[in-house]
């Protein structure tokens, strides 16, 4: 016992990290994924690096060893999911430019549609598996224990660095519904005219049944483009993870 008990503070801190991270972690850390899976995944990757990884861990620096463990481990997890931050957003704004959302004014009950959401959401999910970047995720995440080092992290640079990707986020959700949107606008601008000369039309139940055809069609061509796009960031974020990873380090 006395031997396994001097390994038990370093197992903590280190699944402080890694629980934060996989909590956030694309797929894994979504709310469909069961729980105990979660904490079991968790704990898989602090049990193996609790031998390999060497702490040097006093009283007086718990507080502080906690509190940067805490941040960095959000900042890892939000950047490994900051693209799908943006394709959630991106398809919500899509959502309210085809007027789907407007189910929440005939049917309170029904709340906000998200439908669209899921569906570039699982798109992106696919595409994150199939090119193994969780893998290449928990391959950095483990190598940032050789990098830096609990106890050697400078949290000052981190901050705002990580705030300032929230911009990149909503450039990523602007790229990928700027499709739908444009199309969007074009419709409502055709369907104003033809409401200026038939005025007699009621032009509130005509255009919503166009819209929504309009941008499934839109959507539905664009699957390819939206693919080769969602590939391009989803390889980009090894880069910021690094680039965390090197600002912590001061």
């Amino acid at each position: 016992m006395d031997i396994f008990a001097k390994y038990v503070p370093n197992f903590l801190l280190i699944l402080l990290r890694a629980g934060i991270f996989v909590s956030l972690l694309p797929f894994f850390g979504s709310r469909n994924f069961p729980a105990q899976m979660k904490i079991g995944i968790a704990a898989a990757i602090a049990f193996i690096l609790t031998p390999i990884v060497e702490l040097h861990i006093t009283e007086k620096s718990i507080p502080l060893l906690v509190f940067n463990e805490i941040i960095l481990g959000i900042a890892f997890g939000y950047v490994a999911r900051l693209v799908f931050f943006a394709v959630e957003i991106a398809g919500q704004v899509i959502s309210n430019s085809m007027g789907l959302t407007i189910a929440h004014v005939f049917n309170p009950e029904i709340g906000q549609s998200t439908e669209l959401s899921q569906f570039f959401m699982f798109i992106g999910m696919l595409i994150f598996l199939a090119m193994d970047a969780h893998h290449d995720l928990i391959y950095i995440f483990v190598k940032s224990y050789e990098w830096l080092p609990a106890g050697e992290i400078t949290i000052i640079k981190i901050v705002p660095a990580v705030i300032s990707l929230g911009s990149t986020m909503f450039i990523i959700a602007l790229k990928i519904s700027a499709p739908v949107i444009i199309i969007m606008l074009i419709s409502h601008i055709l369907l104003g005219f033809i409401y200026k000369a038939a005025p007699q039309i009621n032009i509130f139940f005509v255009a919503y049944p166009i819209y929504i055809f309009v941008g499934l069609f839109v959507m539905l061509i664009g699957i390819p483009v939206f693919v080769n796009v969602m590939g391009g960031y989803l390889n980009t974020i090894k880069d910021e993870m690094t680039k965390v990873i090197a600002l912590a380090r001061g």
